[in-house]
């Protein structure tokens, strides 16, 4: 590079790229160390396309177009029909989109891991979590505590565990019915509940009302809740997973009602996911989970604002 190139560098750009620094290879650690984590257990890391004819209707996530597809508000359906093919253990680093999602916690381009585990349900599922997050404490801190948002958090086994019922009961001043009801769950679950959750040591936070899981198996002693489970450190949530639905027909019935819900709120319906839908008929009983990397970057980095751990924010490009 020629001085006169270097001096027309933007002086404001390059100090914060530089400020940046140590946090990206942060960040860089903390995906080798993800990837080292599912290859020493015979997980197969796959590559599903960002591009989708049919994505999932789900009914507050809005899509960002390419044309005639959309964009991947995440892998979840294709690595589903790798699983009914036969791929018993697989996970993905990914890049997925959403329309209208940008805040302190939020990108709309932003990075998932997502892995899926055949012959488990959402328990053992758990238990994988925490092992991974543990894994990675101890591979770049040599420890089994970080410290973040002014709070000292301890992965050591074992997490906190709460049903979201409970919840409600101890932190919100609706019961969960009437939140749901009244579509108030997220609002009370941000405003009165979060705040609560995973302050000294991660909580796992577990059965969620069945109206809330559009993809989870619903408990079989208690159908009117969904075998879903949410991961919480110092207040931030960081990972959704479930015991995977498998029974096509009410597959077909839920995604059905998302749509019907979505016409309701004048918002744009999308496909049906019938190649998916099909999948299902071979889909064997599995567990599956989504974990916002930049959020455990966050984390990792003890950092309040997601901006901080990317290269750049859309509003710098």
């Amino acid at each position: 590079m020629s001085p006169a190139s270097k001096s027309s560098f933007p002086r404001e750009e390059q100090k914060r790229l530089e400020e940046r620094k140590d946090r990206l290879w942060l960040r860089a650690r903390l995906i080798q160390e993800i990837r080292r984590f599912f290859i020493e257990r015979q997980y197969l890391e796959v590559e599903t396309p960002q591009l989708l004819q049919t994505p999932p209707p789900e009914v507050h996530i809005e899509l960002i177009r390419a044309g005639d597809d959309y964009l991947q508000p995440s892998p979840e359906l294709c690595m589903k029909r790798l699983q009914a093919a036969g791929y018993t253990r697989i996970f993905q680093i990914c890049k997925c989109f959403r329309d209208g999602e940008r805040g302190r916690l939020h990108l709309p381009e932003f990075t998932l891991l997502e892995w899926y585990r055949a012959g488990i349900d959402y328990e053992i599922l758990m238990t994988e979590c925490e092992q991974l997050i543990r894994q990675i404490a101890q591979r770049l801190t040599g420890g089994e505590r970080i410290r973040t948002q002014e709070r000292e958090i301890d992965l050591s086994d074992p997490w906190d565990r709460i049903s979201v019922r409970e919840c409600f009961e101890c932190y919100a001043a609706l019961d969960l019915e009437t939140a749901v009801r009244k579509g108030r769950f997220d609002e009370v679950m941000v405003r009165e509940i979060e705040p609560y959750l995973g302050t000294t040591k991660p909580t796992i936070l577990y059965d969620y009302p069945a109206s809330l899981a559009s993809l989870a198996r619903l408990k079989p002693e208690d159908p009117e809740f969904a075998e879903r489970f949410e991961i919480y450190i110092a207040g931030i949530e960081i990972a959704n997973g479930f015991s995977e639905l498998t029974d096509p027909l009410e597959q077909r019935r839920r995604f059905e009602k998302d749509q019907h819900e979505r016409r309701a709120l004048k918002k744009q319906t999308y496909p049906v996911a019938e190649k998916f839908l099909k999948s299902l008929e071979h889909m064997p009983e599995a567990a599956g989970i989504a974990l916002g990397v930049d959020r455990l970057v966050m984390i990792f980095a003890d950092r309040s604002e997601i901006d901080d751990v990317v290269c750049f924010t859309p509003e710098e490009l």
